[in-house]
């Protein structure tokens, strides 16, 4: 993949082989400007691959895929709307639910999925009356609200404190069990590569390739004290 055209393009990916599952959890890190987050663009349909091929479902991606939900570190949530109707919006723009839209035959989804992250007794606030860990879950809901296959998260707990940031977690790998969606994160937070993932890839520095593949053979479900176990260790160590 790459930014611009002719002379001046910038390659942000290259050669970059790899099959995910239906229904694993991977997550991919490297340094600041690795291509981590270009990888994603493409993966989702929203920037064209320059060479090579990339299928979803075994069919070529073309533009962008309404089986895809995304998140990324800033929530976006728009101000004037609370928390209920920010999960609503997708439904408002994506077929086949904004043929039949309104408020009140969804409303029962949205809520359940802001009680599944903890999350009752919120629906009505707007965004300034919600904490930053609020925001990201409310995001989060957002992105799954129109049951995609796929959910790619772009460093979602970045901007959060380590209390928060466990606490999302453990919400995000209940979330992922219970509705066996397929997971891509992007993050910089090894701990949280390897609490989540079924398997952490690492890119280089641009243009971006992938220099190592890492199964995580932790059992699952893992709790929080698995992280200060020596097979955990082992393999954040490694990568």
């Amino acid at each position: 993949m790459a930014y611009g055209r002719g002379a001046a393009a910038v390659r942000a990916i290259d050669d970059v082989t790899l099959d995910i599952a239906r229904g694993e959890f991977i997550a991919v890190v490297g340094p600041s400007g690795c291509g981590k987050s270009s990888l994603m663009k493409i993966i989702s349909g929203l920037h064209p691959v320059a060479s090579g091929v990339l299928t979803v479902e075994g069919k070529p991606v073309r533009g962008p895929l309404r089986s895809v939900g995304m998140a990324f570190q800033n929530s976006n949530l728009l101000p004037w709307r609370t928390a209920l109707e920010n999960v609503l919006l997708p439904l408002e723009i994506v077929e086949p639910y904004r043929s039949d839209f309104s408020k009140q035959k969804y409303s029962g989804k949205a809520q359940a999925l802001l009680e599944s992250v903890g999350l009752q007794g919120f629906a009505e606030k707007h965004p300034w009356e919600l904490s930053g860990g609020m925001q990201q879950r409310t995001s989060i809901c957002r992105a799954l609200i129109h049951e995609p296959e796929i959910l790619l998260l772009d460093e979602p707990f970045g901007a959060l404190d380590a209390f928060t940031r466990e606490e999302l977690w453990v919400a995000l790998r209940d979330l992922q069990a219970a509705r066996k969606v397929t997971v891509m994160l992007v993050t910089h937070d090894l701990r949280e590569a390897v609490f989540l993932a079924d398997t952490v890839y690492v890119m280089s520095s641009r243009p971006g390739r992938i220099v190592r593949r890492c199964p995580v053979n932790l059992p699952r479900p893992r709790d929080l004290e698995v992280t200060y176990t020596q097979p955990f260790q082992d393999v954040v160590h490694e990568l």
